[in-house]
């Protein structure tokens, strides 16, 4: 099941930090590692990474539950590499046929794999430790991100946990019907395929149905809202949540 809630300890020192200073830092700090080829930088900003994970108050088993797709994209990555890579520099490992792994191609798919790694895992630990809410609210506030924006996307990342529920939703009841595809390959990405959509057309109607709602009750009525107090980057999330429990949420009506 996705989930997308906070799984950070509350105490924890960075995980408190506001969230926009966090998704500056974690940017700063993942961009220069796009520009490198060589595996020795990634590697260095991967060890440099998960030694500060105690400040954010994260376990190790939780962080790679949610960075899962990580390794499935990196099997991509070495499979790709393996199959099409135009250098086969290097000692030959392997020679099957077409397939050739020869060491040159080892090393560049170990180093994009760490890259990868390395520049996605600071925006992981960020989300894995911001609450949706305080994330939204310091984005205006503190980033001057325009309020539609913002309220929406809030309003799509509640929504992301109801794919999961659905895909096994649609699952069980085609399972039901006598619609499965046993132990054949293309059958299994047909139905793979059908799911897929089924999912993305209930995900476009609920959309749309969430952006009515969400325009009935004004948020797109341009009238200016009240926000919290701005959160000072130095303060924690949960000073901000004190602030925002005393505020007046919601469209300033005059």
């Amino acid at each position: 099941m996705i989930t997308l809630e906070p799984i950070a300890r509350p105490g924890a020192p960075l995980a408190r930090r506001n969230p926009v200073a966090k998704l500056a830092a974690a940017m700063l700090f993942a961009f220069p590692l796009m520009t490198t080829l060589d595996p020795v930088t990634p590697a260095i900003a991967i060890a440099v990474e998960l030694a500060v994970l105690p400040l954010f108050g994260v376990h190790p088993g939780l962080l790679a539950r949610r960075a899962w797709p990580l390794l499935a994209a990196a099997g991509g990555i070495l499979v790709t590499l393996v199959l099409f890579a135009a250098d086969r520099s290097g000692q030959v490992l392997l020679d099957a046929g077409p397939i050739v792994v020869t060491s040159g191609v080892l090393v560049t798919a170990l180093g994009l794999v760490l890259r990868l790694f390395a520049v996605a895992l600071p925006g992981v630990i960020v989300f894995a430790t911001t609450d949706p809410t305080d994330l939204a609210d310091a984005l205006v506030q503190n980033a001057r991100v325009p309020a539609r924006f913002a309220i929406g996307a809030l309003a799509a990342f509640r929504l992301v946990p109801l794919l999961g529920q659905e895909w096994q939703m649609i699952t069980v009841a085609r399972r039901a019907r006598g619609v499965e595809a046993g132990r054949n390959p293309v059958a299994r990405l047909r139905l793979f395929v059908s799911t897929a959509f089924t999912l993305l057309v209930g995900a476009i109607r609920r959309g749309t149905r969430l952006a009515v709602a969400m325009d009935a009750r004004g948020f797109d009525s341009g009238v200016p809202r009240t926000f919290a107090p701005p959160p000072a980057v130095r303060r924690g999330r949960l000073a901000a949540r004190r602030r925002r429990a005393t505020a007046t949420a919601g469209p300033h009506w005059p």
